[in-house]
């Protein structure tokens, strides 16, 4: 009995652990606090979080799946490195998948989610005033997520939702790009009054700009790094 209770905690606590992990270390890479190509020591990991193995394997699969943790066989696992090529790709694809997203949002939004979504540009405009970057990053993130969610296509939720992980590092990456964050956030501003005035042409026009932007200043980033 004391066996199939114990069992039975740790099919609830493992999942729990390897989420933190993976929360934990997803925020580290995002935000460049493990860099590209850095070795991941599993046992200093380990301690650090106060987990077992078994949990961050577990949170470093579900990296290597978001293509933010390579795991080669035999060897140690790594933060991957930033592709500049893979970039201009990925940005290409989302530049349509969000531009896609808008369009449709545009006929499809509710008066809710423009009046969420208008509450949540005040709130970045505040947090760029107030020079809070994490705080910007997170609810930018928010923002996209909301107007592919108001495109109301499960399948492009789900196409977008799986290039998260590497397009959230990426857009970190842009903000500290000199003028990018202000730019930025006038973006946003621009894209919302295109949907609040139900024009598909032109959030998918705004939208895809704002995203090829972003791929240009991380695109200069790299050009410039040593």
């Amino acid at each position: 009995m004391n066996m199939e209770s114990s069992a039975g905690a740790s099919r609830i606590i493992l999942p729990t652990l390897a989420e933190e992990a993976y929360q934990t270390l997803h925020r580290l890479i995002v935000r460049g606090q493990l860099s590209p190509g850095v070795l991941l020591q599993e046992q200093a990991l380990c301690t650090q979080l106060g987990i077992s193995r078994t949990p961050l394997r577990e949170a470093l699969k579900r990296l290597a799946g978001e293509g933010l943790v390579l795991m080669p066989r035999n060897r140690r696992s790594r933060v991957a490195p930033i592709d500049v090529q893979e970039l201009e790709h990925l940005f290409e694809v989302e530049a349509g998948l969000e531009s896609m997203a808008a369009g449709l949002a545009a006929s499809r939004i509710t008066n809710t989610e423009l009046q969420r979504l208008e509450m949540l540009q005040e709130r970045l405009e505040k947090l760029h005033v107030q020079g809070d970057r994490a705080g910007y990053f997170e609810l930018n993130q928010r923002i996209h997520s909301l107007i592919v969610n108001a495109a109301k296509n499960p399948v492009l939720e789900e196409t977008h939702q799986s290039l998260l992980g590497r397009l959230e590092r990426a857009r970190y990456l842009a903000l500290n790009r000199l003028g990018r964050w202000q730019e930025s956030t006038n973006e946003h501003r621009e894209i919302l009054n295109a949907l609040k005035n139900r024009d598909s042409t032109l959030s998918q026009y705004l939208l895809a700009e704002h995203v090829r932007h972003t791929g240009e200043a991380i695109a200069s980033i790299n050009r410039h790094s040593p």
